[in-house]
């Protein structure tokens, strides 16, 4: 019992301690807010425009170029600055649909990602942004770091785990997101709202279940290669799976068979009893460079 008792008290301590030593990093953005969000809506103009300029057609950012230039950084400041003050949360009038709502939190959080990557140029990785005690891999990016949404400062994980997955329920949110690694889903310079969201989501679905780095059948071993999105996620996509209604469908298989196009769907279609392994995460920065 005695042994119990020091065990339980020493982990407390380590707890303690790690909550004291990575005590959140509060970001602030220190910008106006421009004119164009002195309307009843929450126009994402600005920053689509820097995405235009700066993400090549592959999805890769040009960070080197886009920290050198002081009128877009500035511009991205700005657009950080109306996400700050404004969220379907604090401003709920100004998003008349609940996508328009998700569109919010969606680029809100990758515009975010591009400007912690900024701030911390030249990085390899955001991994490279480290907590003091990294008690694991991305926790100084994801979890210590805090942004503003609105008028509450909140972590990137807690956007994504509570706020986008609690909230609305799409698995295909995490093609859209973009943690700013070769692994992650492209970064798509046209940002839809309103009604336009849902055939961006189903796009951004297909062309990520279309390349093979994600995606793989593998007959001759019998196996289905998958990104090691499916795996963190993978509740979120059998969930998915279930609410579709798909009678004698399950798993993380027939969810990859669901969103991908042919031939592909049809291969996987024919290897529902294959074995699922997942592909290692490359954490390098999505750079352009």
């Amino acid at each position: 019992m005695q042994y119990v008792y020091y065990s339980v008290a020493f982990l407390v301590a380590v707890v303690a301690l790690l909550l004291v030593v990575n005590r959140p990093q509060y970001v602030q953005i220190d910008a106006p807010i421009p004119a164009a969000f002195q309307g009843t809506t929450f126009p994402h103009d600005s920053f689509e425009q820097l995405l235009h300029q700066w993400v090549s057609d592959d999805g890769k950012i040009d960070y080197e170029g886009w920290h050198a230039s002081s009128a877009s950084v500035a511009t991205l400041n700005g657009y950080l600055a109306a996400v700050s003050s404004i969220s379907p949360i604090s401003a709920p009038e100004r998003f008349a649909m609940r996508s328009d709502e998700l569109a919010y939190w969606l680029y809100a959080y990758n515009a975010y990602v591009i400007k912690s990557v900024l701030d911390h140029w030249p990085v390899a990785s955001v991994t490279d942004v480290k907590a003091p005690i990294e008690a694991v891999k991305g926790l100084g990016f994801f979890y210590r770091q805090r942004y503003e949404f609105g008028g509450k400062y909140m972590s990137l994980l807690y956007v994504e785990n509570t706020i986008i997955r609690k909230g609305y329920q799409d698995a295909r949110i995490h093609f859209v997101l973009s943690c700013a690694s070769e692994s992650c889903p492209i970064v798509r310079p046209d940002l839809p709202t309103g009604a336009a969201l849902e055939s961006f989501l189903a796009t951004a679905a297909t062309e990520f279940a279309s390349d093979p780095g994600n995606i793989t059948v593998d007959h001759q071993a019998r196996e289905v290669i998958l990104s090691r999105i499916f795996k963190w996620y993978r509740g979120d996509f059998e969930n998915a799976v279930r609410l579709a209604g798909k009678a004698g469908k399950e798993g993380l298989i027939a969810y990859a068979q669901s969103i991908a196009p042919e031939p592909l769907a049809s291969e996987l279609a024919d290897a529902s009893d294959y074995e699922v392994v997942f592909n290692e995460y490359d954490w390098a920065l999505n750079s352009a460079q």
